[in-house]
């Protein structure tokens, strides 16, 4: 971070000529997201170039500012593109580049387009595939209190690797997501504590004949999940993968029993502390188990090792597990509240310290953003394991910034959430 220090003057300021550059400004900001604990002049560079380009965007018509570059510092103001999703930053950026009829190349805007198309046709035959699958185990309308959300799954999962070589990784770790929000539901709003352990205890097994004591609705989703494992597991064999099945099953069963120790606090109205509540619930957030899924799709950079790494849950697993908590946390706890669920994080926070619900926020969104600067650190060590096998926990952090940027875009997913998934999913880009 010592290299922007150059752009200071003699007291200490950023320099005066950095404002009249919205370009430069806009690339300073991005690089400031990238910062770690610490860098403190990291932490001025955002605050000085945050505070500028809002300035920018606000003058209408600014001689710095023009049309396509105030699209861009609009959308990077909202979400920066280091936070954004991948896929949904090229599309973003593919109008924005256009636009900008002086600086663009026609054949490099032509080659960005046809491939964009390409690879969303691609995507396109795939939801098409795993939706027949939803259709035949019929979930949606056997289990009909459970959210149904196969699209925003897909959608999920296309933004922690989006790339054609990833195809049969995207369809199973769709499916498992889809399964996994279906058995959140199971415990949150449906299961008694009675029928939660006996599915709980029939995970840990992992054996077809242990459903006999299961209540029928849950024997269908238990079914539906063995049926995908085996799925993978047909296909690991016949590479000589085995092996990746192990961590599979275990991912599965570490998310099940953290979604039984949230339940057996709610029916015991036990309130947890903060800490406690972390230590169960950065696991139900599901990413543990996700970036574990997501690494086993990958083919051949799921090594052993790798997958040893990843199931141990190491710092960068769990600072975007941590985001994901604490980000739906916040997003979802009122409406949780008046459903009258467990307690979320703030309300834990709010109870152990004596705070107000603002207060208690404004500290759990600190902590985010102290979970960034983790990852930071992790991809930025120069001892870190390869790059590939780190980039699926960093975009599903990226994930949680999109989704919940203006609340639960999840489960109330008919506006903005809707709005993106067409723009990748259904709408191609005119050639």
């Amino acid at each position: 971070s010592d290299v922007f220090r150059k752009f200071k003057d003699e007291k200490g300021e950023f320099k005066a000529m950095l404002t009249n550059d919205a370009r430069a400004l806009l690339c300073f900001y991005e690089a400031s997201h990238l910062r770690v604990k610490g860098e403190d002049v990291l932490e001025e560079a955002l605050t000085f170039s945050t505070k500028h380009l809002k300035s920018m965007l606000a003058s209408q018509g600014s001689q710095y500012l023009n049309a396509p570059l105030a699209e861009q510092v609009k959308n990077s103001l909202e979400i920066p593109s280091y936070k954004g999703m991948p896929r949904l930053e090229a599309r973003r950026y593919i109008s924005i580049y256009e636009a900008d009829v002086a600086r663009h190349s026609s054949i490099l805007l032509e080659l960005a387009k046809l491939d964009f198309n390409l690879v969303q046709t691609l995507h396109q035959r795939e939801l098409s595939d795993i939706s027949r699958w939803w259709k035949e185990i019929d979930l949606a309308s056997k289990l009909p209190f459970a959210r149904d959300r196969l699209v925003e799954c897909y959608f999920w999962i296309i933004g922690v690797y989006f790339e054609p070589k990833y195809s049969v990784g995207r369809a199973f770790v769709t499916k498992i997501i889809a399964l996994a929000s279906v058995i959140d539901d199971i415990y949150d709003v449906y299961g008694t504590l009675e029928e939660l352990k006996l599915f709980t205890d029939a995970i840990e097994r992992w054996e077809a004949a242990t459903v006999d004591n299961l209540p029928e609705y849950m024997q269908v989703c238990f079914f539906a999940l063995l049926d995908v494992v085996q799925e993978i597991e047909d296909k690991m064999v016949y590479e000589g993968r085995s092996y990746c099945i192990y961590y599979a099953k275990e991912a599965m069963k570490g998310l099940v029993k953290a979604y039984f120790g949230e339940a057996k606090w709610f029916y015991k109205g036990y309130m947890p502390t903060f800490e406690e509540y972390l230590s169960v619930s950065v696991m139900s957030s599901g990413y543990p188990m996700l970036a574990v899924q997501s690494l086993i799709g990958m083919g051949e950079v799921a090594t052993k090792e790798a997958l040893d790494w990843v199931i141990s849950v190491p710092k960068i697993v769990r600072s975007c597990a941590l985001i994901a908590r604490l980000v739906d946390d916040i997003k979802t706890h009122k409406a949780e509240q008046e459903r009258g669920d467990a307690p979320s994080g703030v309300e834990c926070y709010m109870k152990e310290h004596g705070v107000s619900e603002k207060e208690a926020c404004e500290k759990i969104k600190e902590m985010v953003e102290s979970a960034w600067k983790d990852i930071n650190e992790e991809i930025q060590k120069p001892d870190r394991p390869p790059l590939p096998l780190l980039l699926p926990a960093l975009n599903l952090a990226r994930m949680m910034e999109v989704i919940y940027h203006q609340g639960d875009g999840y489960s109330n997913s008919t506006g903005r959430t809707k709005v993106i998934i067409a723009s990748l999913l259904v709408d191609p880009v005119s050639i």
